[in-house]
């Protein structure tokens, strides 16, 4: 029992940082997987701090291809998670029990997988530790990505073990070289996948992780169809895109990466999409047994059931011999060392027959084989090398270009006709040459109205970015005063055109306030500003009717037909005016400017009294609110 919680029942597997158990939740009576961290981290405060932390956050995310995170504790040494138990397998059993899967069944275990990390990195977390390891499939073909939070739990704990940190083969460039991880490293891994799940072997191998690493930083994944001749090549654009050693070349994140997936599979036949890999491994018949040791392939991939009886097979016997030779009778003739004897007509016959035969049977060859090349793979290469290769062939070659945002600038994008198709004779075969990601020129702007700019840029195949509003003295309003990228620039197809707008001439607003209502008005209308009257009038010093505020302050830059809003006074507010004659001089300023009066004092001769004689207005009768209340001292 752990935590007094879960009986642990079976271990599933071993793993460098962690052992995971099958285990029930005595409380909820359900099946669940748990997985233990290693004592050795356990001593880490700092790392159970943020594993628990990091634990707490993926718990989350609610995902259909997402292991679901159920519970975290500890108890002594032993920090744990409780997640979804997969009855199943992962992909690694299902990659060392079948090789290269088909195109389809590839696909069908990507797109889930791509979903899921969508899902996570739309919600800011990235896996950093994608590989077969960490896709399971389930008894029933679901497909689901695990340890999602983990590896970020532990990413500044050293590995006792010494390795680096994430599976060296599907590492990115970035994360060898400068330590970085954005959602872009889970792009490149799971090209990587691809790539393994296409071809049934990791695009970089070597005698230690040092060399892995090396090859991760200084060569690109090499196409599939490298490997297994026949690959459509839309799949190799797609490894292609998702691995590029720059990060800036790949897509965004695993959404971006799924939206260019399904538009691959679009354009795949079924024939393609069926097409049977060489280094696929015969499906096991009923009763045989699995290599793994702890777990049963399913015998279904994700959408592999309408076609598994029909392509996922692979015939492994032996050709079937022809007939057997027809023998002679044993005896010999003299002067013919090991031929039966026979009339020499009948030798005569034999040797016209053998004669006639292969010339027949190389005639069928040539017909049907002999005049024809098969069309090397070399996709990814240079035009150089690609040449060559065919030369090597026999082949002669045409070069054409194209845009590719998949093959970097120089390299061969596609050829016609395709790899491993046949052609007469030398050929020629065409090499398509990618001149790198097509770009459009960004048209002037300068002076348009701002709808025709947005119409010329979508019809450019460009898009409207971000619209900015500046004054210009030159250029009308509602026009487009300048564009960035500037015009003439030359930049990729739906990249986004940032807009500055003219809001026209400056206006500097002046002052109104005080003036009768219809002249403000017409001071703020010659000046091509717009009036709006604010619906309520209010108490002030001014004058009934005339402005007392103006939305707009005296000096504040406005585009021509902006609008100021004016409020209108009704005039002050009466106030009882309190009686202070007699009161001292600094009694009578307090009680006036309590009631809101200005006060002024007057003083009478000899002006040496204190006390107030009289006041300008009376004590109990009503004066504007904050109008001037005149206060006389009394003379000695």
């Amino acid at each position: 029992m752990l935590d007094g919680r879960y009986r642990v029942d079976a271990r599933i597997a071993v793993g460098g940082m962690a052992t995971v158990y099958r285990a029930v939740d005595t409380r909820l009576d359900r099946v669940l997987a748990l997985k233990v961290m290693h004592p050795a981290l356990a001593t880490d405060a700092t790392f159970v701090e943020r594993f628990i932390r990091e634990a707490k956050a993926v718990a989350r995310l609610d995902h259909p291809n997402i292991v679901g995170v159920f519970d975290q504790g500890a108890e002594g040494a032993y920090v744990y998670l409780a997640m979804e138990y997969v009855a199943g397998c992962t992909l690694r059993d299902v990659l060392r029990e079948r090789g290269a899967l088909q195109p389809r069944a590839a696909l069908d275990i990507l797109e889930p997988v791509l979903a899921a990390l969508g899902a996570a990195h739309r919600a800011g977390f990235v896996h950093r530790d994608m590989k077969p390891e960490n896709v399971l499939i389930g008894d029933d073909g679901r497909v689901k990505v695990a340890d999602f939070g983990l590896v970020r739990a532990v990413g500044d704990v050293t590995n006792t073990t010494g390795s680096v940190l994430g599976t060296v083969s599907y590492l990115a460039p970035e994360q060898i070289e400068q330590g970085t991880s954005d959602t872009r490293v889970d792009v490149y891994a799971c090209g990587v996948v691809l790539h393994e799940m296409l071809t049934g072997a990791k695009p970089h191998t070597g005698d230690s992780p040092a060399q892995v690493l090396y090859l991760h930083l200084n060569e690109d994944v090499p196409a599939p169809s490298a490997s297994v001749p026949g690959l459509a090549a839309e799949l190799d654009a797609l490894v292609a895109v998702a691995t590029a050693r720059d990060p800036e070349g790949r897509p965004a994140d695993a959404v971006a990466l799924l939206a260019r997936t399904r538009a691959a599979r679009a354009a795949l036949t079924d024939a393609q999409l069926d097409a049977v890999p060489p280094k696929a491994k015969a499906e096991p018949g009923p009763g045989a047994k699995s290599e793994s040791r702890t777990t049963v392939i399913p015998r279904a991939l994700p959408g592999e059931d309408r076609q598994v009886n029909r392509t996922s097979r692979l015939e492994t016997g032996p050709p079937q011999a022809g007939p057997p030779a027809r023998g002679g009778t044993g005896r010999r003739t003299p002067g013919m060392p090991g031929l039966p004897g026979m009339p020499r007509r009948g030798i005569v016959a034999v040797v016209l027959g053998v004669l006639l035969a292969l010339g027949v049977g190389t005639g069928v060859w040539y017909i049907n084989s002999g005049q024809f090349t098969r069309v090397p793979s070399v996709l990814g290469k240079s035009e150089a090398d690609a040449r060559q290769r065919l030369s090597d062939e026999g082949l002669d070659a045409k070069v054409t270009e194209g845009f590719s945002d998949a093959f970097e600038r120089g390299t061969v994008m596609a050829t016609d006709p395709e790899p491993r198709a046949r052609v007469r004779g030398s050929g020629p075969v065409t090499l398509v040459v990618s001149r790198g990601p097509k770009t459009v020129r960004v048209p002037e702007l300068a002076g348009r109205p701002l709808a025709e700019a947005r119409s010329l840029l979508k019809k450019e195949g460009l898009a409207a970015g971000v619209v900015t509003e500046e004054f210009s003295d030159d250029v009308a309003r509602g026009s487009v005063v300048s564009s960035k990228p500037a015009g003439g620039s030359d930049v990729r197809p739906d990249t986004g055109v940032a807009l500055v707008v003219s809001k026209g001439a400056a206006i500097e607003v002046p002052e109104v306030t005080g003036q009768p209502l219809a002249d403000a008005t017409a001071v703020l209308e010659d000046a091509g500003l717009k009036v709006e009257v604010a619906a309520d009038r209010v108490n002030s010093t001014v004058a009934e009717g005339s402005v007392t505020e103006q939305s707009a302050a005296r000096g504040t830059r406005l585009a021509e037909g902006d609008t100021v809003t004016l409020t209108v006074s009704k005039g002050p507010r009466m106030v009882s005016v309190p009686d202070v004659t007699g009161q001292k001089t600094a009694d009578a300023r307090k009680a006036l400017e309590a009631a809101g009066f200005e006060v002024k004092e007057e003083r009478s001769f000899p002006f040496l009294g204190d006390t107030i004689g009289k006041q300008s207005v009376a004590g109990g009768e009503t004066a504007p609110e904050g109008s001037t209340i005149t206060i006389t001292t009394k003379g000695l």
